[in-house]
């Protein structure tokens, strides 16, 4: 499991979030106020479809400026 931290291009929050909610692997999607806009849970059968779904998926998405990856050790 892992949690992206998500910043979008100013007032794309909203359709970022159905786009993020609409990948397979995405489990959680919010929006939240400070350094980031979003955040989103992933889960994955292995480590690789995780890291697959962050880097193929959420990371070419149109308006996704940057993201913070934060990999759980222990859950």
């Amino acid at each position: 499991m892992a949690f992206v931290l998500i910043n979008a291009d100013l007032g794309a929050e909203e359709q970022l979030m159905k786009e993020l909610r609409s990948i397979e692997n995405v489990k959680e999607v919010f929006i939240v106020y400070g350094v980031y806009d979003i955040i989103a849970r992933i889960e994955g059968q292995t480590m690789e479809k995780v890291k697959e779904t962050i880097t193929w998926k959420i990371r070419r998405l149109d308006r996704v400026r940057s993201t913070l990856t934060m990999i759980v050790v222990e859950g």
